[in-house]
């Protein structure tokens, strides 16, 4: 009997730990769920995560497993939809190959955005289908977030707690130690890694670039909307940590009692620190990203970008751009920004850099202070970092940049070619359900991710983006090629915005970042 192309069957995998069911729907199979780690509950809560133990049977694998405990916004509506039940067991990774065989293929790693505090690797935009369908295996991952995976615990209390503000990029690692281990089952080639992601992800991505003990993990590297101006030296890191305490209510000496807190009380006190925090009137100046990595002198030995300069991910192929318009993700829905004065930009301008912001309010002259305060903020935020890792990276391997110009339709267009816009098109799932309000659909859409499948599945066959689309598309150096992705052909732009950028050669680099 003929089998149609979309009816599922079963399919079995044997891995180091034990045999695998997971399913085939139209030519790709998938594996959802897997355990890569023990579950870090009790006293393993902010411990560093250990690889999972074998077990007998056949464990099902057609369905995602819970995603890591966070609190949801309506940013996650736009870019991934619900998510499903929650737990602290949430150390799993997702799987789609072609084949369960011995083809070799090329292996792409996915680490999910969310600011450090939201998303899991079982988004509906992140299914790999689509791009597996390129002839590459696609891995999707979840790592701690928030208080879970970014607190420095030890630090704070005098070494009564466990937490080094290290433990999600020790997940991280640990599922891409999963991936070395177990790949070739489903057909990939753990010799020939790819680790992508964006925003928190990017920026988890830069850090393993500078981590010693992910060398060796991944062979190619892909940061979208991401760089390497992030990572908290201990006396901030654990200045946080205590600020996350009182919100617990809890002394430094009461530490012993924290593993016995139940999750949903260890994130109301994660959104009362993350509210003070954005609030703009918080005076123990925790920042806008509180929960992010620590450089706890393991997993991270010093700063980001300074590692990445002296060669830590030397001969690891990079590819990494932003969109045109990110900061407008966060500022198009606020009625007050829409409607900022220019008296209001010039504020806002002289408290982010005193002493650059008449020059700044100069070369940034071009539409309404909405607009300007944009443009800023997403140079600020990412185009700049951007810069600065491909300088860091190109002495020592292949560098690649590329911009998304795309405009989503949502809301009349406000949003512009905003934050996480390319995401949808790196997938292949920017029509699927609601997400297609915010991506945008049609022929032209759909031609953009043909196009920019093809290159990021490119990178990862070769370490070269470059495909009979857009062709050829020179390594990042002193002429500054940039590739752009919009509604007509790829093209590639020689150093955009040079002038104005330069400006930022004055600003102090502790401050970039998001």
């Amino acid at each position: 009997m003929e089998r149609r192309a979309d009816q599922t069957e079963a399919a079995i995998v044997e891995t180091a730990c034990g045999k695998l069911a997971g399913s085939r729907r139209g030519g790709i199979f998938s594996f959802k769920g897997v355990a890569f780690a023990k579950p870090p509950v009790g006293i393993s809560r902010w411990r560093m995560a250990e690889p999972s133990l074998p077990w007998s049977g056949i464990r099902d694998a057609t369905r995602y497993g819970p995603v890591c405990p966070q609190a949801a916004t309506r940013i996650e509506a736009l870019t991934g939809g619900v998510m499903g039940p929650q737990s602290e067991d949430c150390l799993h990774l997702n799987i789609w190959t072609p084949g369960c065989d011995a083809a070799k293929r090329p292996v792409m790693v996915w680490i999910h955005g969310g600011a450090f505090v939201l998303g899991a690797g079982s988004q509906s935009t992140y299914c790999g289908a689509r791009l597996a369908a390129h002839d590459v295996v696609i891995v999707t991952i979840n790592y701690r977030l928030g208080a879970f995976g970014f607190l420095d615990l030890a630090d704070a209390t005098d070494g009564r707690a466990a937490g080094t503000g290290a433990e999600g990029l020790g997940d991280q690692i640990v599922a891409l130690d999963w991936v070395k281990r177990n790949i070739a089952a489903f057909g990939g080639n753990p010799d020939n890694v790819t680790l992508f992601g964006e925003s928190a992800g990017a920026m988890s991505v830069a850090a393993l670039l500078a981590s010693p003990p992910a060398r060796g993990l991944f062979h190619k590297a892909i940061a979208q909307s991401g760089a390497a101006h992030i990572g908290y030296d201990r006396e901030r890191a654990a200045r946080i940590a205590r600020a996350f305490l009182d919100a617990l209510g809890l002394a430094a000496n009461e530490a012993a009692r924290l593993p016995e807190i139940p999750a949903d009380v260890i994130l109301k006190a994660q959104i009362a620190l993350l509210t003070a925090a954005r609030s703009g009137r918080d005076k123990r100046k925790l920042g806008a990203l509180p929960f992010q990595p620590t450089i706890d002198g393991t997993v991270l030995d010093r700063r980001l970008i300074e590692a990445v300069r002296a060669g830590t991910a030397r001969d690891i192929a990079l590819l990494t751009g932003t969109t045109r318009e990110e900061w407008k993700l966060f500022t198009a829905v606020d009625p007050r920004l829409r409607l900022l004065s220019a008296r209001g930009l010039v504020e806002r301008v002289t408290r982010l850099s005193p002493e650059t912001a008449p020059a700044m309010l100069a070369a940034y002259d071009r539409g309404s202070p909405f607009e300007r305060f944009n443009v800023i903020m997403t140079d600020k935020g990412f185009t700049v970092p951007m810069t600065r890792l491909l300088e860091a990276q190109a002495p020592h391997a292949a560098a690649y940049a590329y911009r998304f110009d795309r405009r989503s339709p949502l809301l009349g267009g406000i949003m512009g070619s905003c934050h996480a816009l390319e995401l949808g098109f790196v997938f292949g799932t920017h029509g699927q359900g609601l997400a297609k309000a915010f991506f945008g659909a049609g022929p032209a859409a759909e031609a953009l991710a043909s196009a920019m499948m093809d290159c990021w599945t490119a990178f990862a066959r070769s370490g070269n983006p470059a495909t009979e689309t857009t062709g050829a598309w020179p390594c990042y150096d002193a002429a500054k090629d940039v590739m752009i992705f919009g509604d007509g052909a790829p093209h590639g732009l020689r150093a955009p915005n040079a002038e104005r950028l330069r400006l930022w050669d004055e600003f102090p680099e502790l401050r970039l970042g998001p």
